[in-house]
């Protein structure tokens, strides 16, 4: 299956979730749409850095986690967090 990819990682949505990288990495990226504007955009959106490591309580995955007001800003975050990450 072919997925959507944002710098050569594949986002995958369900809902109001959407996931950013490699399940078989040690981490990937949650984006929760929290809630939207009007035009129906994203306005409120948590950014979790998570281990990939499905074993793990949900409480323990996350590594990182903030709240930012656009797309643009989330996936800029998510990115740079899982980049590091993956490098350490």
């Amino acid at each position: 299956m072919d997925f959507i990819s944002y710098k050569e990682k594949p986002l995958v949505r369900c809902k109001n979730e959407i996931y950013y990288g490699d399940m078989a990495e040690a981490f990937v990226v949650k984006f929760t749409i929290m809630s939207e504007n009007a035009n129906g955009d994203p306005d409120k959106i948590k950014v979790q850095l998570l281990k990939s490591d499905t074993s793990l309580s949900d409480k323990d995955r996350i590594v990182k986690e903030t709240t930012k007001s656009s797309m643009f800003e989330a996936l800029d975050f998510g990115f740079v967090w899982l980049e590091r990450a993956l490098k350490s």
